[in-house]
């Protein structure tokens, strides 16, 4: 539940969920997310979850502040359908091309790169958030022996499709930007595509992912 609820400028409410970083915290934004993307509520104009806050945006000339207060702490969220959410496979080729800071992860993790992949496609991720850059999905929750810093010095361009991995998160890299994260493969899937107007993320808050091992044959081949 919101634990507390302020204003942020002079047109924007910041709800605060707590300090935590989990699943079950997350799921509590996403649904006020959603119930609030539902209601279309008259006057706001855009919302940002994060780990475990949410940013509502308003139009001044519409409404303020006590309005909009009121009617997300009278919200039912649990009418939120919990259906919405997807399931998506994503292939990953980890050739030597795109693992980029494999060795890297294998000192910081004191692990092998057979190890590391391994635990890495074992594992069902939850999408927290999407940004950086736009659809961007922030994944979680990597196991404590595969967390690592980010780059002491971050790359000016990390390829689109990059995937990589910092602390308890993965991530995908929907355009070429500068970046420190460990990078450990690349997927040929658009994670973003800006002409779907609807719905240009593939990926979503509350959306679960399971990472697929492809081959370089297999990547370069995987659109056509």
């Amino acid at each position: 539940m919101i634990k507390n609820i302020s204003n942020l400028g002079d047109a924007a409410l910041y709800c605060d969920f707590g300090i935590e970083v989990n699943r079950n915290i997350n799921s509590e934004v996403i649904k006020y997310f959603k119930a609030i993307k539902e209601k279309n509520i008259e006057g706001i104009n855009n919302l940002t979850p994060s780990y475990n806050k949410l940013i509502i945006s308003f139009d001044l000339s519409v409404t303020n502040y006590g309005e909009i207060k009121d009617k997300i702490e009278k919200l039912n969220i649990n009418e939120v359908p919990n259906n919405s959410n997807k399931k998506l496979e994503i292939p990953v080729c980890c050739d030597t091309s795109f693992s980029l800071d494999i060795e890297r992860l294998e000192k910081k993790l004191n692990s092998s790169k057979q190890k590391i992949l391994e635990n890495f496609f074992n594992k069902e991720y939850f999408c927290y958030m999407t940004g950086f850059i736009a659809g961007m999905p922030f994944l979680g929750d990597l196991d404590k022996n595969m967390r690592a810093q980010r780059l002491e010095t971050p790359r000016v361009k990390v390829p689109k499709g990059s995937v990589g991995l910092t602390e308890q998160f993965a991530n995908i890299y929907t355009f070429e930007s500068p970046g420190g994260w460990n990078i450990i493969g690349n997927t040929p899937l658009v994670v973003f595509d800006s002409t779907k107007e609807k719905e240009p993320n593939l990926i979503n808050p509350g959306d679960t992912v399971i990472f697929k091992p492809i081959t370089l044959d297999e990547y370069k081949n995987y659109n056509e």
